[in-house]
């Protein structure tokens, strides 16, 4: 199969980057920027991406990739930090120009070379630098300019090198995604071989070959990750898989019996439901602090998982739905150690596995989506929202009571319920209730009132990096508040949160 391997500089957008390619249906892989050249070299890579990175290329011990890298006679396209270094490496000078460029900017392309031929040469493009190439390698022309950047891409297409300033990666740059199918298909030659939906079929094979007749557990949490591991490896090995179910009381309404009748009755999958829901309560009993929540229920679940992994012989290999961000970001292989931010919030270093078997740890959250509905998972599963591990216990500030789980559950199934009514489920990334601890007054029935507010979360992102208040249209917001405070009951306030990230985070604690 085709690859494009992206280097990393420790860029924010590395990920995008590497997202873009393959929604392109090429498969690519992030590598850092000290690989070893024969991790870059085999015979199936077809191109190189040099991404981006929050350094100056002219700062002493910045990252830097091999030099030879350039002298491979593959096509190499560097963007923003990555094009700076492409053109020191070469001989070409770097300096802060009398005007930086940040956000949107107008750009003229040359249709001349092969990375903007048919494209509109007049466009928007995003920017963000400080330094710029202001002397290009020798054989290299310009390819684009900006009112303040002549060279806002520079090419030598007898080399198949190609350098960018700006970021095509992102939506803001209006042909980004273009100019990079320009660039994969036009110049590295690749074929569109990465469909995921296709995959599905070889990944089980391969996990029935990897697996054998052995005994396996997987912690399914209902989450997208652990649910589309755990049927990959059902479909693989039937019942010598089980999976352990752990209630722990600060799930969603219905959310727990969704699970049982999704996985276990149409499935068909071996799965153990546990009821821990007062065990966890009487655990956070009178505590308000926020990671002191987190710890006991990261605790308290390790402890169920124990216990029931014990009653069924402790099988010999343990499913996780690590993904690649988290193999990214960890910057290490996780090939036999358990992972603290497992999603179902960490298991113990100790527990008697052989093996940890990691399907979808070379895809994407869209792929493992996309992997899903192939796999024929409902798609109101498939598009669950993220849900934090220790679930609406970090929704409700303060100490955990059956009174505050029950407002805040039956809140969020309002708001749940009139999103979906008003077809806005896609086009919100993530939306829920808080309860933060907060009481004021109100009038009801021509009383006065003294009861709970409720705060309502709803945000878009791309890429979870950043994010912004959803612009729920007023009327949505007006019905979901008269619900909320004619069917929730001691509620008489609703807000919404309009704050992004930054400076805010998507949870409250």
């Amino acid at each position: 199969m085709n690859k494009i391997i992206v280097v990393d500089f420790g860029g924010q957008y590395t990920q995008l980057i590497a997202r873009r390619v393959r929604e392109a249906h090429v498969y690519c892989e992030i590598v850092p920027f000290d690989a070893a050249m024969d991790r870059l070299t085999s015979e199936d890579v077809r191109g190189y991406i040099l991404a981006g990175g929050p350094n100056s290329v002219n700062d002493p011990g910045v990252p830097m990739c091999d030099p030879a890298l350039l002298d491979l006679g593959k096509p190499v396209l560097g963007i923003c930090y990555g094009a700076q270094l492409m053109a020191k490496l070469l001989g070409g000078i770097v300096d802060k120009p009398e005007t930086g460029e940040y956000g949107g900017v107008d750009v003229v392309y040359d249709e001349r070379c092969a990375l903007f031929a048919g494209l509109n040469p007049n466009s928007t493009v995003w920017m963000s630098h400080n330094d710029a190439i202001v002397k290009m390698p020798q054989g290299f022309v310009s390819a684009a300019h900006t009112p303040h950047c002549p060279i806002a891409a520079m090419a030598r297409e007898d080399q198949q090198l190609y350098a960018l300033q700006f970021h095509p990666e992102v939506q803001h740059t209006k042909l980004g995604f273009d100019i990079l199918k320009k660039f994969l298909y036009d110049i590295c030659h690749c074929a569109e071989e990465w469909i995921i939906g296709d995959l599905a079929g070889g990944m089980i094979a391969s996990l029935k070959a990897e697996i054998g007749d052995r005994r396996v557990l997987s912690a399914l949490s209902g989450g997208v990750d652990s649910a589309v591991a755990s049927v990959l490896v059902h479909k693989a090995i039937g019942d010598n898989l089980t999976c352990i179910f752990v209630d722990h009381g600060m799930l969603r309404k219905n959310e727990a019996e969704r699970v049982l009748q999704v996985y276990r009755d149409e499935f068909g999958m071996n799965l153990i439901f546990v009821d821990a829901k007062e065990r966890f309560l009487s655990k956070l009993k009178g505590v308000t602090d926020p990671e002191e929540k987190r710890k006991i229920i990261g605790t308290e679940f390790i402890r169920v998982f124990e216990e029931e992994a014990a009653k069924i012989g402790s099988p010999e290999i343990l499913v996780q739905g690590t993904i690649y961000p988290d193999v990214i970001e960890s910057g290490v292989g996780h090939a036999n150690t358990i992972k603290s931010h497992h999603n179902v919030g960490g298991l113990p270093e100790n527990m008697a596995f052989t093996k940890i078997v990691e399907p979808l740890r070379g895809l994407f959250k869209d792929e493992v989506r996309a992997l899903g509905v192939a796999l024929g998972i409902p798609a109101s599963q498939v598009w669950r929202q993220p849900f934090p591990g220790p679930g609406l216990a970090v929704r409700i500030l303060g100490e955990i009571t059956p009174y505050k789980l029950k407002i805040v559950q039956d809140s969020d199934a309002i708001l749940r319920e009139e999103i979906a009514a008003a077809g806005l489920e896609r086009d919100i990334w993530q939306y829920f209730t808080v309860l933060p601890n907060v009481r004021s007054v109100g009038v009801m029935g021509d009383g006065r009132t003294y009861d709970e507010l409720v705060a309502i979360r709803a945000v878009t992102s791309s890429d979870a990096m950043t994010v912004d208040f959803a612009r729920i249209p007023y009327e949505i917001l007006a019905k979901i508040s008269s619900r909320i405070i004619a069917e929730v009951d001691h509620v008489n306030r609703v807000v919404y949160d309009v704050t992004s990230k930054p400076p805010g985070t998507i949870e409250w604690e």
